[in-house]
């Protein structure tokens, strides 16, 4: 058993009266092993009020993304028993939880699924311009990463449960927002939104560069770069990017995907040993800085859920969204 996903259904049995919870899917390991995808959900249910969605455990190797939003749930599940603020804040927003989405990979110590498949690589969206050889999505074998899958047939059972997931929870609302938490990519923490498969902006621009200033003025200390994931590399495959132009289709909702990608090198170049291990090189390996990135994560996690419940409080208004929008081209274009 995963101690992640022991973890889980310790907190869903403390949050017994308090939480809903189910199995969207079941993934089988090559040995006949099964492993459940739960998904959680707090909060008012009607889809008259705002969303927010945390997901984890994308990629198997990157454990700690997993154990961020497991540790916001929990503590959101603790506060529940005294914090009469929390039961207020929840008649007005809706939580939805996946903190395992991959717990094949994560069983197997793979970043793809027991198919070898790149879950972040598979969805039908292609890129509009050169990605980077591999890294971008591949299609020689499943033997090499960022595996995308066959071209033809579904995508992935895990990416079926979550896209049904966001469509019923969160498409489905007048406003949504999503992080999926990540870890791997350079030295800084990184708060990435679409695209991934090209270039342009968002059409929802003036609302990401909105969102990122209540963010900066209410944590004038924070550490995150806030950018385009295009900024980076680009790639094929991208779920977020696949989900956001289908919320597009409804012109009169909002959703705004996040990424948080967790600058592990840091930890690598704190701790050189870490390099010879894989896993080390996607987590914190020792206990101290483990408990740290838990603790530093949790107060950007719990602001989404304030910034949803306020939405109409700090979206852009047709007389000044052009102004966000220029500001946007400004600091990212």
């Amino acid at each position: 058993m995963l101690p992640e996903l022991n973890a889980l259904e310790r907190i869903i049995e403390l949050g017994a009266g308090r939480l809903q919870s189910r199995v969207v899917c079941d993934v089988t390991l090559p040995g006949g092993d099964t492993y459940p995808v739960h998904v959680i959900t707090l909060g008012n249910p009607s889809n008259k009020v705002p969303g927010v969605g945390y997901f984890g455990g994308v990629h198997g190797l990157e454990r700690i993304g997993a154990e961020v939003v497991i540790a916001y749930l929990h503590s959101l599940v603790m506060r529940l028993q005294w914090d009469s603020t929390l039961h207020r804040q929840l008649e007005s927003v809706r939580l939805v939880f996946m903190p395992i989405v991959n717990p094949g990979g994560m069983a197997l110590g793979t970043r793809a699924n027991p198919n070898g498949v790149d879950l972040m690589r598979n969805a039908p969206i292609e890129a509009q311009e050169p990605v980077p050889f591999l890294v971008g999505g591949q299609r020689i074998s499943s033997g090499l990463p960022w595996y995308r899958g066959q071209k033809t047939g579904d995508m992935e059972i895990e990416n079926q449960a979550v896209c049904e997931v966001v469509r019923s929870e969160l498409l489905s609302r007048d406003f949504s927002v999503s992080v999926d938490c990540h870890s791997g990519f350079g030295t800084r923490d990184r708060i990435w939104f679409p695209f991934a498969h090209k270039r342009a902006p968002i059409p929802h621009l003036a609302e990401m560069q909105a969102l990122k200033t209540i963010f900066v003025q209410s944590n004038n200390h924070h550490r995150y770069l806030i950018e385009p994931q295009s900024l980076q590399y680009l790639a094929h495959g991208d779920l977020w990017d696949y989900l956001y132009l289908q919320s597009c289709e409804e012109s009169q909702r909002l959703f705004l995907p996040l990424t948080l990608e967790m600058g592990s090198w840091l930890w690598v170049k704190k701790n050189p040993r870490q390099l010879f291990s894989r896993h080390g090189i996607f987590n914190p390996l020792l206990e101290h800085r483990q408990q740290r990135v838990l603790r530093q994560h949790l107060l950007f996690l719990d602001f989404l859920s304030r910034a949803a419940c306020g939405h109409q409080l700090w979206l852009p208004t047709p007389d000044v969204r052009a102004q966000h929008h220029a500001q946007a081209l400004q600091d990212w274009y």
